[in-house]
């Protein structure tokens, strides 16, 4: 069986095309990150990428800055995804393990899932999904009627710079980031679900990780809108973490060191803004508010001061919410700040309620724009003291069905050297319940267990 999407914009598809204008053309080449302008604060979402001009509708938002912002993202930070109309999936089921294959080009891989369904889910009683990129607090999610669907996405690419696993086996020789390559595991296995788990409802779906898995979800849930809900944990730089304020914890991760212990995450344009991260030309918030209008719930411990928690709350929460606000669906991102440190459990249960919100339209009392004991540094986003005159907001947004349209012409890659020996590289995962990979970790670094699930070289 062949899953081949429609490859339009969701919104272009649903909503009028912009009156009376077209949208601003995206220059080739792409601009040198050298050749950018430097911002202390972050960038304005609604400003236009080479042009001076601000958007001045809801409609145009969804119809030309927020593919613009989409295009950025992929320019500059996590390569092209890969043109999913150009591959076969199809799917096997054994139980609750998924197996799924993906062929294109005359070339094919394999991966699995494993799946947790709740007590009574059937064909007549289906239930919604979380798509989990390792290990999560699977009961937090059977308990309130969700599904889990557990990738393994060490099978899909590995976290290294080692181009095997199912998505180099299609792609190899693209410069694309493992992140990408994770978020591609999703849409998989959400493809395999559709066609052979008929007790989920595949159009009640959200995602998450933590860490770099966290940084995964957000790529899984910004390059497939059949996602109604992204959940990205504890995901720092290169995830939901400022890239201008990563140093308001007073430490932790910043670009050039998340960039030196693994450079595989991104694509390698991005190296041309290390020591130079103020001409990004877009910051976190502008990955957020590319999601909109479907769901997207943040969690972050207060103890975590190394992803730069802190940040995540006060600057990057709050900013994106402007732009969902401006939207007229600022109910359709939350923060869920907890206590603990950097991938606690409880950050599963921490998230629950808005879940229940969103696929059940249930009642919470849980207010997720509580940023306690923080508050919002609002002197990070000038721009939002004026915002652009809106025309009136779409009470309804249009259904959530398709996948952005991806390039078709990614860059080739610039290999990067692997790590020595079989350790793993600084800031990467060395340990955790269910952890296969390396235990030890390069010279310089040391094993810090943070919890049973995950342990970091740091």
């Amino acid at each position: 069986m062949k899953f081949s999407l429609p490859f339009l914009s969701l919104v272009a598809a649903a909503l009028p095309l912009v009156a009376a204008q077209q949208c601003p053309a995206f220059p080739e080449p792409r601009p040198a990150p050298a050749s950018l302008p430097s911002e202390a604060t972050l960038p304005d979402p609604f400003k236009y990428f080479t042009i001076d001009r601000r958007v001045s509708s809801v409609d145009e938002w969804y119809n030309c800055r927020q593919p613009e912002i989409k295009r950025l993202l992929q320019e500059y930070q996590y390569g092209f995804y890969p043109d999913h109309s150009a591959e076969t999936v199809t799917a096997t089921r054994n139980g609750n393990t998924l197996t799924i294959n993906v062929s294109a080009g005359g070339r094919n891989g394999q991966f699995t899932a494993s799946l947790a369904l709740p007590s009574g889910a059937s064909p007549s009683n289906k239930v919604p999904v979380m798509l989990a990129i390792g290990g999560v607090n699977n009961g937090a999610y059977t308990n309130a009627r969700i599904a889990v669907a557990t990738i393994n996405y060490m099978n899909v690419a590995p976290d290294s710079n080692g181009k095997t696993g199912t998505f180099w086996s299609l792609y190899n020789g693209k410069d694309i980031g493992v992140l990408t390559a994770w978020a591609w595991g999703v849409h998989r296995t959400l493809d395999a679900i559709e066609a052979v788990v008929p007790e989920i409802d595949a159009t009640k779906t959200a995602v998450t990780g933590c860490s770099r898995l966290g940084k995964a979800a957000l790529a899984a849930g910004l390059f497939d809108e059949r996602i109604l809900v992204t959940v990205p944990m504890s995901s720092g730089i290169q995830g939901l973490g400022p890239y201008r304020y990563w140093q308001l914890s007073g430490q932790g991760e910043n670009l050039e060191n998340s960039k030196q212990g693994a450079p595989w995450w991104t694509c390698n344009v991005i190296s041309g803004f290390l020591n130079n991260h103020q001409r990004l030309p877009y910051d976190a918030h502008m990955i957020a508010a590319a999601i909109a209008p479907r769901y997207m719930v943040i969690d972050e411990g207060q103890g975590d001061p190394f992803v730069n928690a802190r940040g995540t709350a006060t600057i990057v929460y709050p900013a994106a919410r402007e732009v969902y606000k401006w939207l007229g669906i600022e109910d359709r991102i939350g923060m869920a700040i907890r206590g603990g440190g950097h991938c606690d459990m409880s950050g599963h249960t921490n998230v629950v309620p808005f879940l229940q919100k969103v696929f059940f339209n249930a009642t919470i009392n849980r207010d997720y724009n509580n940023l306690a004991p923080w508050s919002a540094t609002t002197t990070a986003y000038p721009w939002a003291t004026n915002l652009p005159q809106n025309t009136a907001p779409p009470v309804t947004p249009p259904p959530i069905t398709t996948q952005p349209t991806p390039s078709t012409t990614p860059p080739v890659v610039v290999p990067t050297p692997p790590p020595s020996g079989n350790c793993a590289s600084k800031f990467a995962q060395c340990g955790g319940n269910g952890w296969t990979g390396p235990t030890c970790c390069v010279s310089g670094s040391t094993c810090n267990k943070l919890n049973d699930w995950y342990s970091q070289c740091v």
